[in-house]
């Protein structure tokens, strides 16, 4: 894992103005690999049951660090998911468009927004963060390489909490081959594990990509 490559992508820099200023899209999310990779890499990841001793705790995940400026990586994945995105000096979005992918609202209104963690911090915790260091959890939970961190609706977030695909799945089923490509590949990048009831709902969805 590679800490300083977890925070490359960039938003606004050397803004010292107070009025807002308004910010292209630049990016996208990260495509993820395609359904023949991803089975393949599911095939090569580590199948045990969940552990959570140590017990989780969300602070051990240090997130939403500073990628450059004023701007840290839920700044950056709002500017880089919305459209017409407008921020202040502080690289906070102050007016946009955002399309969640996971339930197909539309929203304008950055506090409506959530950034999602693919593979929630809960979920990498009971499945082998909990051996990490520090400096490799935060370089996962603040993760713009990989298709790892997506703007969605506060909702469909809250309604995923910690869940994998054998517990919860996107509302929008045209977006569940993406979905699980994109968990396979974090999963694979970080050396995982993965539940027999994960793997098997991961299976089933794959064959239909």
């Amino acid at each position: 894992m590679r800490f300083s490559a977890s925070l490359l992508a960039a938003c606004t820099v050397g803004i010292t103005m107070a009025s807002p200023v308004f910010v292209p899209s630049r990016r996208a999310f990260p495509e993820p690999v395609d359904a023949a990779t991803a089975t393949r890499y599911l095939s090569e990841l580590f199948v045990q049951a969940e552990s959570n001793s140590p017990a989780y705790d969300r602070d051990l995940f240090d997130h939403w660090s500073a990628v450059e400026g004023a701007c840290n990586a839920r700044e950056t994945v709002l500017e880089r998911d919305g459209e017409n995105v407008v921020t202040d000096a502080a690289c906070k979005s102050t007016s946009g468009t955002w399309l969640s992918a996971f339930d197909g609202v539309t929203a304008t209104d950055a506090s409506e927004i959530s950034i999602d963690h693919m593979i929630p911090l809960k979920e990498a915790w009971v499945s082998g963060a909990r051996l990490w260091t520090d400096a490799e959890r935060e370089a996962f939970a603040n993760d713009l390489v990989r298709p790892q961190l997506i703007a969605v609706t506060v909702e469909v977030n809250s309604s995923k909490g910690d869940k994998d695909p054998a517990e919860w799945m996107p509302p929008v089923t045209s977006y569940a081959c993406t979905y699980v490509r994109a968990w396979i590949e974090v999963k694979h990048h970080y050396d995982l594990s993965v539940d027999e009831a994960e793997k098997e709902a991961l299976e089933g969805y794959l064959a239909d990509c």
